[in-house]
């Protein structure tokens, strides 16, 4: 990439901070659930035809927008996503002047961030895009966080309206805040970087009696105790430690009355796995648990396992490709990340097409800006959207050249 190009998308970052701060400001007060974000899709659809983007492009997978810039000579495609979506959660940061003003929606996990980070970096290539080969596609993903009505995720949806055709990118990039790194830092995983995302609901049936006379009845309770206490064991004792792993059972419902047993109990929960094969592993062991533990109480079982989102695995040789100009835009505060064990359905894109998705540090415990993602009080030290910006931007402006040949 050229050096003049460097400086430029640097002396951009800066330049259009303010601004993006502003708009990530405005979302965060606005925020909306996944399939719901017909402000947020209207302010990314107006703004990129201010930009006089070649093809703007709505209702991409319900609510997402699609913007498409053509550089100023022939040249690879890259993609660029950003989610806007909310979550259901209260916001409870009294200390700012963009606190949420919807009540019980929150951005808790940063998505104003990411949009606003986008919207920039579309601003600084429609500013170069004499200079650019190729093509850039800025894609706007609804529902990252999963349907509120329980349907399928935002990417899924996305792809059946833009399965990643006209135009056809060679590779795509993303990136998530993280309140694990400090606000300056960039962290990148290469391989599995976060994991597969599971559902699981069980119901164990036994036979309702009088409390007083359990002999008599089958008590689903103990029962699902010790399942619960066998599940794990999976992560602990049946699986390569090296490999991993987390089993959690995150409801158990049951009963009617303080002195009936019940006739069932239903438990909910999740696997979460950067192992490929670590699904189904998983799968048939919780299955040969259940079977042993209800049969020899005489009670029975049932058992639904939905895989809903793959592993987040960045491609090795793209992420090689990409760390020069990421190194040129951080020095040393770009660092080597660990894999987390939260899902993204970015994974869907990176299963047709080379993806890239990094971590961008937004912590900054001297401000008090600490809390988790999907947490009432999560902000971010808005210092991160320049640095978003700038990375995003020199990682795919970079990823044109090379593709041109320059």
């Amino acid at each position: 990439m050229p050096a003049a190009i460097r400086t430029q998308i640097a002396e951009l970052a800066t330049e259009l901070h303010p601004g993006v701060i502003a708009i990530r400001r405005d979302l965060h007060m606005h925020p909306e659930l996944g399939f719901r974000e017909t402000r947020t899709a209207g302010i990314v659809a107006d703004r990129l035809r201010a930009l006089d983007f070649d093809d703007v492009r709505t209702g991409i997978g319900v609510t997402g927008v699609v913007g498409i810039l053509q550089g100023g000579r022939p040249g690879p495609v890259v993609a660029i996503r950003a989610d806007m979506d909310a979550l259901p959660v209260q916001e409870l940061n009294e200390n700012m002047s963009y606190k949420s003003i919807v009540p019980n929606v929150k951005h808790a996990c940063g998505h104003d961030g990411h949009t606003a980070i986008a919207l920039g970096v579309a601003e600084m290539f429609s500013r170069i895009r004499a200079e650019l080969p190729g093509t850039v596609v800025f894609l706007f993903q609804p529902a990252e966080e999963g349907d509120p009505a329980g349907g399928a995720t935002g990417a899924l949806r996305v792809l059946e309206d833009w399965p990643l055709t006209n135009p056809a990118p060679d590779a795509i990039f993303g990136l998530h805040v993280q309140p694990l790194l400090e606000v300056g830092q960039v962290g990148y995983v290469s391989g599995s970087a976060m994991a597969s995302v599971d559902r699981f609901t069980i119901r164990i049936v036994g036979q309702q009696t009088h409390g007083a006379m359990p002999h008599t009845g089958i008590d689903p309770m103990p029962i699902a105790a010790e399942v619960i206490s066998a599940f794990q064991t999976i992560p602990s004792r049946q699986i390569d430690a090296r490999l991993p792993t987390v089993v959690s059972v995150g409801t158990i419902e049951g009963g009617s009355r303080f002195n009936i047993i019940a006739d069932s109990v239903t438990m909910t929960g999740t696997v979460r796995t950067l192992n490929k094969d670590g699904p189904a592993t998983v799968h048939a062991k919780m299955d040969q648990i259940l079977k042993g533990i209800t049969s020899s109480y005489g009670a029975t079982y049932e058992l639904e396992y939905v895989e809903t989102t793959p592993s987040t695995y960045n491609d090795p040789a793209l992420v090689a490709q990409s760390l020069p100009a990421m190194r040129a835009a951080l020095g040393d505060d770009l660092v080597p990340a660990e894999a987390v064990m939260v899902g993204e359905d970015f994974a869907f894109y990176q299963q047709k097409i080379p993806g890239f998705y990094f971590f961008l540090g937004v912590a900054n415990p001297a401000r008090g800006i600490d809390a988790m993602w999907h947490t009432e009080y999560f902000d971010l030290d808005e210092e991160a959207l320049r640095i978003g910006m700038r990375t995003m931007a020199m990682v795919a402006a970079d990823f044109l050249f090379r593709g041109a040949g320059r």
